[in-house]
């Protein structure tokens, strides 16, 4: 099965985001720092970045290049050095001062930590601190592959807080590689859905459109990612519109479903200067997702 990659990419602002071979952007920062694009939502659909794109950085670090991108929403994830004037890394185990630091910091760029993930608790006592630390930052949702054995108390806890659950997809043997086992996961727990990483499904053979229909109305947020080559586990990521899956027509069946989540874009490539190509997915996202107005 071949899906169709987007073409519409004629009227982007120049940036070179990727080369004809379909490899990341070379591109330093400095030229992307130029570029800086607007921020904010487009039609109910919420762009954010997920950090582990800029794994490789502080979160400090990772917090200016999403403020250059323009982009005010970001996903976490557990175990990203802090940098700065804070210590440790963030996750539950951040103590009062540092928690207090890392809100000036967002207050500062004026940057939302909506979501955070992906993480798989142990045990309860994990899942409530987890919960105290999402409650305490505003978060909508938190991101998660939680052992089968806790969907019903995590359900429950997400109920008391307020704070959703979106059960991640990756690749083939994960537990839940295929939308079957996400809705399985879903049934009978309201507030369980799904963040459904689409190049995840692209590398299992699951064609991404398809599998936002069968979790029609259970999509709490939205993995952003363009792949390689279809149906193989380790295909490598490129930029987003350069790759396999077709953008037009996910954003198409999102709005469909009037789906108001985050995306957040998880560019796993690149990984030392891929900050243009977060921009360029950025500015692609606003002309894609204006045509569906």
């Amino acid at each position: 099965m071949k899906l169709l990659a987007s073409a519409l990419l004629g009227c982007m602002i120049g940036l070179a985001a990727c080369n004809s071979g379909g490899s990341a952007s070379s591109n330093t920062d400095s030229t992307a720092a130029d570029t800086t694009v607007s921020a904010g939502s487009t039609d109910g659909f919420k762009l954010g970045v997920q950090m582990w794109t800029f794994r490789l950085f502080t979160f400090t670090e990772a917090l200016d290049k999403v403020d250059s991108a323009g982009i005010k929403n970001i996903e976490a994830f557990w175990g990203q050095k802090l940098g700065g004037d804070m210590k440790g890394e963030f996750g539950a185990g951040m103590d009062a001062d540092t928690r207090a630091k890392l809100k000036k910091h967002l207050q500062d760029k004026g940057v939302q930590i909506v979501a955070m993930g992906v993480i798989t608790p142990k045990d309860k006592d994990e899942w409530i601190k987890a919960f105290d630390l999402a409650k305490e930052f505003g978060l909508s949702y938190i991101t998660s592959e939680p052992i089968k054995t806790q969907w019903d108390m995590i359900d429950s806890l997400a109920g008391v807080y307020g704070i959703k659950i979106a059960i991640h997809d990756h690749p083939k043997p994960n537990a839940y590689w295929s939308p079957d086992s996400v809705l399985a996961a879903i049934a009978n727990h309201s507030n369980i859905g799904s963040c459904a990483d689409i190049g995840h499904w692209a590398r299992n053979g699951i064609d991404p459109v398809e599998a936002l229909k069968k979790l029609d109305g259970h999509i709490i947020g939205v993995h952003l990612k363009d792949i390689v080559k279809f149906d193989d586990t380790k295909a490598a990521d490129t930029v987003v519109s350069k790759g396999v899956l077709d953008f037009p027509a996910i954003f198409t069946e999102l709005k469909r479903q009037n789906f108001n989540g985050m995306m957040s874009i998880e560019h796993e490539s690149n990984w030392e200067q891929n900050l243009p190509d977060v921009i360029f997915t950025k500015q692609y996202f606003d002309e894609q997702v204006a045509k569906l107005k």
